[in-house]
């Protein structure tokens, strides 16, 4: 299996990289930590380069969040709460969640983007308070950008030297992305199956 996925990535180049980057940030179930770990195990083979590999990435991951942001710029609050409330359970979010992230954004400042683009749990979701703040979007994408690069810069390097270090037992790295991507789909079921709409 993993064999097969360092395939596709190998074969969609570049371009596969953005494009995956860019859903992942949109829809939950798929982690950076795979596709640019994938991407760097493909660096120790040869087959990718650090720098267009870190850009592709890194554009991917901005597209994806300044989705985020539009939303919650054009939307505001009130024409926001509806589409949450319809649509949450797939996107594993509540309304409590985009409350509870706004209020973090407002008393941490807009320096906040920067630093939780390097958090796993948070990365995306400040998007949506950044848009609803009506914070500059220039500073958002440069925001962004330099948070996700150097988020996916250790992710790259980290793939790199595993694929590295394990040479042809492949199979002990098919079984690391293996558990990784199983966990990552268990979370999200999880949450599909026990998600209630917040009053």
């Amino acid at each position: 299996m993993i064999e097969w996925m360092i395939r596709l990535i190998e074969d969609g180049g570049y371009l596969g990289i953005f494009l995956l980057m860019v859903i992942e940030n949109v829809f939950p179930p798929i982690p950076s930590e795979v596709i640019m770990g994938l991407g760097g195990v493909a660096m120790a083979r040869g087959t990718l380069q650090f720098w267009p590999l870190l850009l592709a990435g890194s554009i991917g991951s901005t597209i994806g969040n300044l989705a985020w942001y539009v939303l919650g710029d054009r939307l505001g609050y009130r024409r926001l709460r509806p589409l949450v409330m319809r649509w949450g359970r797939w996107l594993t979010l509540e309304w409590q969640d985009v409350e509870k992230a706004s209020s973090f954004f407002r008393s941490h400042g807009t320096w906040i983007v920067f630093a939780l683009r390097m958090s796993p749990l948070l990365r995306t979701i400040i998007s949506l308070p950044a848009g609803l703040s009506h914070m500059s979007p220039w500073r958002f994408l440069a925001y962004t950008f330099a948070g996700s690069a150097l988020w996916n810069t250790g992710l790259i390097l980290g793939g790199s030297w595993v694929g590295g270090a394990l040479g042809e037992a492949q199979h002990v790295l098919g079984w690391i992305m293996g558990v990784l991507v199983a966990l990552t789909l268990a979370a999200y079921a999880w949450r599909v199956v026990t998600w209630r709409p917040s009053d």
